[in-house]
Protein backbone atom coordinates (compact mmCIF):
# COMPACT_ATOMS: atom_id res chain seq x y z
CA UNK A 1 0.00 0.00 0.00
CA UNK A 2 1.48 3.29 -1.01
CA UNK A 3 1.98 6.52 1.60
CA UNK A 4 -0.79 8.36 -0.18
CA UNK A 5 -3.50 5.43 1.02
CA UNK A 6 -2.01 4.84 4.18
CA UNK A 7 -2.19 8.70 5.27
CA UNK A 8 -5.38 8.81 3.97
CA UNK A 9 -6.28 6.21 6.21
CA UNK A 10 -4.37 7.73 9.13
CA UNK A 11 -6.38 10.85 8.67
CA UNK A 12 -9.72 9.01 8.78
CA UNK A 13 -8.73 6.94 11.44
CA UNK A 14 -8.67 10.00 13.40
CA UNK A 15 -11.09 12.20 11.88
CA UNK A 16 -13.89 8.68 13.11
CA UNK A 17 -11.81 9.23 16.52
CA UNK A 18 -13.42 12.56 16.96
CA UNK A 19 -16.36 12.22 15.28
CA UNK A 20 -16.96 9.31 17.23
CA UNK A 21 -16.78 11.20 20.49
CA UNK A 22 -20.22 13.23 19.58
CA UNK A 23 -22.05 11.62 16.61
CA UNK A 24 -24.27 9.02 18.81
CA UNK A 25 -24.94 11.51 21.39
CA UNK A 26 -26.03 14.33 18.53
CA UNK A 27 -30.16 13.57 18.87
CA UNK A 28 -29.36 13.65 22.99
CA UNK A 29 -27.34 16.66 22.67
CA UNK A 30 -30.29 18.65 20.53
CA UNK A 31 -32.89 17.12 23.20
CA UNK A 32 -31.04 19.43 25.81
CA UNK A 33 -31.46 22.34 23.11
CA UNK A 34 -35.39 21.35 23.47
CA UNK A 35 -35.43 20.25 20.14
CA UNK A 36 -39.08 17.14 20.35
CA UNK A 37 -38.46 14.43 18.29
CA UNK A 38 -39.60 15.54 15.08
CA UNK A 39 -37.40 18.30 15.10
CA UNK A 40 -34.79 16.24 15.61
CA UNK A 41 -35.91 13.95 12.59
CA UNK A 42 -36.61 17.60 10.60
CA UNK A 43 -32.90 18.35 11.64
CA UNK A 44 -31.37 15.17 10.84
CA UNK A 45 -33.47 15.40 7.04
CA UNK A 46 -32.08 18.87 6.53
CA UNK A 47 -28.81 17.48 7.00
CA UNK A 48 -29.45 15.04 3.82
CA UNK A 49 -30.65 18.18 2.17
CA UNK A 50 -27.55 20.37 2.19
CA UNK A 51 -25.34 16.76 0.94
CA UNK A 52 -28.00 15.70 -1.70
CA UNK A 53 -27.52 19.08 -3.13
CA UNK A 54 -23.81 19.04 -3.29
CA UNK A 55 -23.07 15.49 -4.62
CA UNK A 56 -23.49 15.43 -8.13
CA UNK A 57 -21.78 18.77 -8.45
CA UNK A 58 -19.00 17.72 -6.27
CA UNK A 59 -18.62 14.68 -8.85
CA UNK A 60 -18.29 16.36 -11.84
CA UNK A 61 -15.65 18.97 -10.31
CA UNK A 62 -13.87 15.90 -8.83
CA UNK A 63 -13.63 14.59 -12.88
CA UNK A 64 -12.70 17.98 -13.73
CA UNK A 65 -10.18 19.15 -11.35
CA UNK A 66 -9.04 16.28 -9.49
CA UNK A 67 -9.93 15.13 -5.68
CA UNK A 68 -6.82 16.12 -3.98
CA UNK A 69 -8.01 20.01 -3.67
CA UNK A 70 -12.11 18.92 -2.64
CA UNK A 71 -10.93 16.64 -0.23
CA UNK A 72 -8.94 19.26 1.28
CA UNK A 73 -11.62 21.69 1.27
CA UNK A 74 -14.16 19.29 3.12
CA UNK A 75 -11.69 18.22 5.85
CA UNK A 76 -10.83 21.98 6.22
CA UNK A 77 -14.62 22.75 6.37
CA UNK A 78 -15.58 20.33 8.67
CA UNK A 79 -12.76 21.37 11.04
CA UNK A 80 -14.40 24.60 10.79
CA UNK A 81 -18.12 23.77 11.33
CA UNK A 82 -16.80 21.71 14.72
CA UNK A 83 -15.59 24.82 16.41
CA UNK A 84 -18.83 26.58 15.08
CA UNK A 85 -20.70 24.02 17.00
CA UNK A 86 -18.53 24.20 20.13
CA UNK A 87 -19.27 28.22 20.07
CA UNK A 88 -22.99 28.22 18.82
CA UNK A 89 -24.63 30.27 21.40
CA UNK A 90 -28.19 29.40 20.77
CA UNK A 91 -29.65 26.10 19.15
CA UNK A 92 -30.52 27.81 15.53
CA UNK A 93 -27.11 28.70 15.58
CA UNK A 94 -25.79 25.07 16.57
CA UNK A 95 -27.74 23.74 13.79
CA UNK A 96 -26.57 25.59 11.02
CA UNK A 97 -23.19 24.54 12.51
CA UNK A 98 -24.35 21.09 12.27
CA UNK A 99 -25.73 21.48 8.80
CA UNK A 100 -22.48 23.10 7.35
CA UNK A 101 -20.51 20.16 9.08
CA UNK A 102 -22.65 17.74 7.53
CA UNK A 103 -22.31 19.39 3.85
CA UNK A 104 -18.81 18.22 4.25
CA UNK A 105 -19.90 14.72 3.55
CA UNK A 106 -19.09 15.86 0.03
CA UNK A 107 -16.09 14.92 0.61
CA UNK A 108 -16.74 11.61 -0.06
CA UNK A 109 -16.91 12.00 -3.24
CA UNK A 110 -13.51 12.97 -3.86
CA UNK A 111 -12.11 10.67 -0.78
CA UNK A 112 -13.43 7.75 -3.17
CA UNK A 113 -11.92 8.78 -6.64
CA UNK A 114 -8.56 9.59 -4.88
CA UNK A 115 -8.92 5.97 -3.31
CA UNK A 116 -9.78 4.20 -6.60
CA UNK A 117 -6.89 6.09 -8.53
CA UNK A 118 -4.30 5.43 -6.07
CA UNK A 119 -5.01 1.98 -4.73
CA UNK A 120 -2.01 0.35 -6.61
CA UNK A 121 -3.14 -3.31 -6.83
CA UNK A 122 -5.45 -3.29 -4.49
CA UNK A 123 -9.48 -4.54 -5.35
CA UNK A 124 -11.88 -1.71 -5.87
CA UNK A 125 -13.91 -3.56 -3.13
CA UNK A 126 -10.77 -4.12 -0.74
CA UNK A 127 -9.70 -0.33 -1.25
CA UNK A 128 -12.70 1.27 -0.24
CA UNK A 129 -13.39 -0.69 2.74
CA UNK A 130 -10.33 -0.76 3.77
CA UNK A 131 -10.38 3.04 4.32
CA UNK A 132 -14.08 3.16 5.51
CA UNK A 133 -12.98 0.39 8.04
CA UNK A 134 -9.92 2.46 9.51
CA UNK A 135 -12.88 5.39 10.05
CA UNK A 136 -14.73 3.08 11.80
CA UNK A 137 -12.07 1.36 13.95
CA UNK A 138 -11.05 5.25 15.21
CA UNK A 139 -14.85 5.58 15.88
CA UNK A 140 -14.42 2.85 18.13
CA UNK A 141 -12.76 4.57 20.18
CA UNK A 142 -14.42 8.09 20.23
CA UNK A 143 -17.95 6.99 21.75
CA UNK A 144 -16.56 5.25 24.88
CA UNK A 145 -14.48 8.37 25.94
CA UNK A 146 -17.61 10.73 24.87
CA UNK A 147 -19.53 9.05 26.59
CA UNK A 148 -18.06 9.36 30.00
CA UNK A 149 -16.40 12.72 29.65
CA UNK A 150 -20.38 13.75 28.92
CA UNK A 151 -21.53 11.82 31.70
CA UNK A 152 -18.60 14.06 34.07
CA UNK A 153 -18.18 17.57 32.30
CA UNK A 154 -20.85 17.66 29.52
CA UNK A 155 -21.72 17.80 26.14
CA UNK A 156 -19.98 20.82 25.53
CA UNK A 157 -16.48 19.22 26.59
CA UNK A 158 -17.29 16.68 24.43
CA UNK A 159 -17.63 19.06 20.89
CA UNK A 160 -14.33 20.94 22.04
CA UNK A 161 -12.15 17.33 22.41
CA UNK A 162 -13.45 16.42 19.15
CA UNK A 163 -12.96 19.64 17.38
CA UNK A 164 -9.09 19.58 18.21
CA UNK A 165 -8.97 16.31 17.05
CA UNK A 166 -10.37 17.19 13.67
CA UNK A 167 -7.57 19.78 13.08
CA UNK A 168 -5.15 17.15 13.75
CA UNK A 169 -6.87 15.13 11.33
CA UNK A 170 -6.74 17.87 8.84
CA UNK A 171 -3.19 18.79 9.57
CA UNK A 172 -2.51 14.26 8.18
CA UNK A 173 -4.53 15.02 4.89
CA UNK A 174 -2.27 18.38 3.60
CA UNK A 175 0.52 15.89 3.34
CA UNK A 176 -1.05 13.59 0.25
CA UNK A 177 -0.15 13.93 -3.28
CA UNK A 178 -2.48 14.64 -6.37
CA UNK A 179 -3.54 11.73 -8.67
CA UNK A 180 -0.96 13.61 -11.09
CA UNK A 181 2.17 13.36 -8.93
CA UNK A 182 0.99 9.63 -8.06
CA UNK A 183 0.02 8.80 -11.55
CA UNK A 184 1.99 11.50 -14.24
CA UNK A 185 0.14 9.69 -17.17
CA UNK A 186 -2.71 11.18 -16.04
CA UNK A 187 -1.59 14.77 -17.15
CA UNK A 188 -2.62 14.02 -20.67
CA UNK A 189 -5.85 12.65 -20.07
CA UNK A 190 -8.45 14.32 -21.30
CA UNK A 191 -12.59 14.15 -19.68
CA UNK A 192 -14.88 13.47 -22.15
CA UNK A 193 -18.54 13.92 -22.12
CA UNK A 194 -19.10 12.65 -18.32
CA UNK A 195 -22.99 12.67 -18.88
CA UNK A 196 -23.34 9.17 -20.19
CA UNK A 197 -23.80 6.74 -16.63
CA UNK A 198 -26.88 9.67 -16.58
CA UNK A 199 -28.53 8.30 -19.55
CA UNK A 200 -27.87 4.26 -18.45
CA UNK A 201 -30.68 2.85 -18.04
CA UNK A 202 -29.46 -0.06 -16.09
CA UNK A 203 -27.62 2.48 -13.72
CA UNK A 204 -30.87 4.55 -13.29
CA UNK A 205 -32.25 1.47 -11.92
CA UNK A 206 -29.75 0.30 -9.88
CA UNK A 207 -29.90 4.29 -8.15
CA UNK A 208 -33.78 3.99 -7.36
CA UNK A 209 -33.04 0.74 -5.95
CA UNK A 210 -29.79 1.81 -4.07
CA UNK A 211 -32.37 4.76 -2.77
CA UNK A 212 -35.20 2.79 -0.85
CA UNK A 213 -32.68 0.60 0.32
CA UNK A 214 -30.93 3.19 1.93
CA UNK A 215 -34.16 4.59 2.77
CA UNK A 216 -35.13 1.89 5.28
CA UNK A 217 -31.60 0.48 6.03
CA UNK A 218 -30.86 4.05 7.71
CA UNK A 219 -34.71 4.31 9.06
CA UNK A 220 -34.04 2.30 12.27
CA UNK A 221 -30.71 4.25 13.33
CA UNK A 222 -31.57 8.08 13.53
CA UNK A 223 -33.32 8.51 16.78
CA UNK A 224 -31.31 5.03 18.50
CA UNK A 225 -29.96 7.13 21.21
CA UNK A 226 -33.16 8.91 22.27
CA UNK A 227 -34.60 5.00 22.15
CA UNK A 228 -31.76 4.23 24.76
CA UNK A 229 -32.21 6.70 27.04
CA UNK A 230 -35.53 7.31 27.53
CA UNK A 231 -37.41 4.51 26.75
CA UNK A 232 -34.63 2.08 28.72
CA UNK A 233 -32.86 4.69 30.64
CA UNK A 234 -29.23 4.42 30.01
CA UNK A 235 -26.80 6.51 30.94
CA UNK A 236 -24.49 8.34 28.14
CA UNK A 237 -21.51 6.58 29.41
CA UNK A 238 -23.52 3.19 28.28
CA UNK A 239 -24.90 4.58 25.13
CA UNK A 240 -21.40 5.71 24.51
CA UNK A 241 -20.05 1.83 24.78
CA UNK A 242 -22.71 1.23 22.78
CA UNK A 243 -21.67 3.18 20.28
CA UNK A 244 -18.21 1.84 20.31
CA UNK A 245 -19.64 -2.17 19.93
CA UNK A 246 -21.48 -0.05 16.35
CA UNK A 247 -18.15 1.54 15.49
CA UNK A 248 -17.15 -2.29 15.59
CA UNK A 249 -19.23 -3.76 13.53
CA UNK A 250 -18.67 -0.99 10.79
CA UNK A 251 -15.07 -1.57 11.15
CA UNK A 252 -15.47 -5.60 11.17
CA UNK A 253 -17.79 -5.26 8.16
CA UNK A 254 -16.05 -3.61 5.92
CA UNK A 255 -12.27 -4.56 7.19
CA UNK A 256 -13.41 -8.68 7.36
CA UNK A 257 -16.31 -8.73 4.97
CA UNK A 258 -14.74 -5.89 2.66
CA UNK A 259 -12.83 -9.01 0.19
CA UNK A 260 -16.23 -10.89 -0.70
CA UNK A 261 -18.34 -10.21 -3.73
CA UNK A 262 -19.91 -7.02 -4.32
CA UNK A 263 -23.34 -8.98 -4.90
CA UNK A 264 -22.83 -11.05 -1.69
CA UNK A 265 -21.67 -8.20 0.55
CA UNK A 266 -24.82 -5.90 -0.68
CA UNK A 267 -26.91 -9.06 0.64
CA UNK A 268 -25.32 -9.44 3.89
CA UNK A 269 -25.05 -5.60 4.78
CA UNK A 270 -28.90 -5.89 4.46
CA UNK A 271 -29.69 -9.22 6.49
CA UNK A 272 -27.23 -7.20 9.02
CA UNK A 273 -29.38 -3.99 9.56
CA UNK A 274 -32.37 -6.18 9.34
CA UNK A 275 -30.90 -7.81 12.37
CA UNK A 276 -30.20 -4.59 14.00
CA UNK A 277 -34.05 -3.66 14.23
CA UNK A 278 -34.82 -7.42 15.58
CA UNK A 279 -32.36 -6.68 18.40
CA UNK A 280 -33.76 -3.18 18.89
CA UNK A 281 -37.52 -4.59 18.50
CA UNK A 282 -37.14 -7.68 20.89
CA UNK A 283 -34.40 -6.67 23.00
CA UNK A 284 -34.33 -5.37 26.77
CA UNK A 285 -31.26 -5.14 28.05
CA UNK A 286 -27.80 -3.48 26.82
CA UNK A 287 -26.44 -7.34 25.88
CA UNK A 288 -29.27 -7.01 22.93
CA UNK A 289 -28.77 -3.43 22.20
CA UNK A 290 -25.19 -4.52 21.76
CA UNK A 291 -25.39 -7.31 19.58
CA UNK A 292 -28.12 -4.97 17.12
CA UNK A 293 -25.82 -2.17 16.84
CA UNK A 294 -22.51 -4.54 16.12
CA UNK A 295 -25.07 -5.35 12.97
CA UNK A 296 -25.99 -2.18 12.27
CA UNK A 297 -22.48 -1.77 10.52
CA UNK A 298 -24.38 -3.64 7.43
CA UNK A 299 -25.04 0.04 6.67
CA UNK A 300 -22.19 1.08 6.14
CA UNK A 301 -21.13 -2.54 4.28
CA UNK A 302 -23.87 -1.76 1.78
CA UNK A 303 -22.83 1.99 0.90
CA UNK A 304 -19.30 0.67 0.01
CA UNK A 305 -19.99 -2.18 -1.98
CA UNK A 306 -22.95 -0.55 -4.18
CA UNK A 307 -19.76 1.99 -5.13
CA UNK A 308 -17.60 -1.61 -5.87
CA UNK A 309 -21.13 -3.12 -7.79
CA UNK A 310 -21.98 -0.12 -9.85
CA UNK A 311 -18.08 1.20 -10.82
CA UNK A 312 -18.08 -0.89 -14.11
CA UNK A 313 -21.35 1.11 -15.60
CA UNK A 314 -19.47 4.37 -16.00
CA UNK A 315 -15.94 4.61 -17.88
CA UNK A 316 -13.41 5.83 -15.87
CA UNK A 317 -13.64 9.70 -16.52
CA UNK A 318 -17.10 9.63 -15.34
CA UNK A 319 -15.73 7.95 -11.56
CA UNK A 320 -16.49 11.44 -9.65
CA UNK A 321 -20.00 11.41 -11.29
CA UNK A 322 -20.84 7.62 -10.63
CA UNK A 323 -19.98 8.10 -6.79
CA UNK A 324 -21.65 11.70 -6.68
CA UNK A 325 -25.23 10.06 -7.72
CA UNK A 326 -24.98 7.06 -5.46
CA UNK A 327 -23.89 9.56 -2.57
CA UNK A 328 -27.23 11.45 -3.51
CA UNK A 329 -29.70 8.67 -3.55
CA UNK A 330 -27.61 8.25 0.07
CA UNK A 331 -28.32 11.55 0.91
CA UNK A 332 -31.83 11.92 -0.20
CA UNK A 333 -32.58 8.55 1.67
CA UNK A 334 -31.24 10.40 4.87
CA UNK A 335 -33.14 13.02 4.16
CA UNK A 336 -36.60 11.01 4.44
CA UNK A 337 -35.81 8.08 7.21
CA UNK A 338 -35.04 10.64 10.17
CA UNK A 339 -38.40 12.59 9.48
CA UNK A 340 -40.22 9.16 8.99
CA UNK A 341 -38.42 7.99 12.01
CA UNK A 342 -39.41 10.90 14.09
CA UNK A 343 -43.24 10.90 13.31
CA UNK A 344 -43.42 7.20 14.59
CA UNK A 345 -41.08 7.59 17.05
CA UNK A 346 -43.27 10.31 18.44
CA UNK A 347 -46.23 7.59 18.20
CA UNK A 348 -44.78 4.95 19.89
CA UNK A 349 -40.62 4.80 19.72
CA UNK A 350 -40.45 0.56 18.60
CA UNK A 351 -42.92 1.22 15.60
CA UNK A 352 -39.79 2.47 14.24
CA UNK A 353 -37.81 -1.11 14.34
CA UNK A 354 -41.06 -2.86 13.77
CA UNK A 355 -41.62 -0.72 10.59
CA UNK A 356 -37.77 -0.97 9.83
CA UNK A 357 -37.42 -4.99 10.06
CA UNK A 358 -40.79 -5.94 7.17
CA UNK A 359 -39.26 -3.53 5.00
CA UNK A 360 -36.19 -4.62 4.75
CA UNK A 361 -37.12 -8.01 4.61
CA UNK A 362 -39.51 -6.78 1.57
CA UNK A 363 -36.29 -4.92 0.21
CA UNK A 364 -34.04 -7.60 0.25
CA UNK A 365 -36.11 -10.36 -1.66
CA UNK A 366 -36.47 -7.55 -4.04
CA UNK A 367 -33.34 -6.37 -4.77
CA UNK A 368 -32.11 -9.94 -5.00
CA UNK A 369 -34.86 -10.29 -7.65
CA UNK A 370 -33.41 -7.42 -9.40
CA UNK A 371 -30.14 -7.47 -9.35
CA UNK A 372 -30.38 -11.24 -10.61
CA UNK A 373 -32.35 -10.07 -13.98
CA UNK A 374 -30.78 -6.41 -14.24
CA UNK A 375 -27.47 -6.61 -13.55
CA UNK A 376 -25.17 -9.12 -14.36
CA UNK A 377 -22.19 -8.58 -13.37
CA UNK A 378 -18.63 -7.45 -14.78
CA UNK A 379 -15.76 -7.62 -12.80
CA UNK A 380 -14.49 -4.34 -11.90
CA UNK A 381 -10.67 -5.06 -12.48
CA UNK A 382 -11.68 -5.71 -16.34
CA UNK A 383 -12.85 -2.18 -16.97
Amino acid sequence: MNRNLVLVALSLFTWGLGEGFFIYFQPLYLQQWGATSIEIGGILGALGIVLTLSQIPTGLLTDRFGPKKLMWASWILGAIAAWWMVFAPTLSLFVAGYLVYGLTGFGVIPMNTYIIKARGKLSVGRALTFISGMYNLGAVIGPILGGRIADRWGFHTVYIIAACIFVVSTAILMFIQSIHEIHPEDLSHKPQNSSGILRNPRFLLFLGMTFITLLVLYLPQPLTSNFLQNQQHLSNSTIGLLGAVGSFGNAFATLVLGNIAPFWGLLVGQIWVALFAAFFLWGNSPLWFGMGYFFFGGYRLYRSMTLAYARPMARHDETGLLFGALETASSAAVIVAPVIAGLLYSQDPYLIYRYAFIAILVVLVTNLIMMKIFFPRVHPEKL
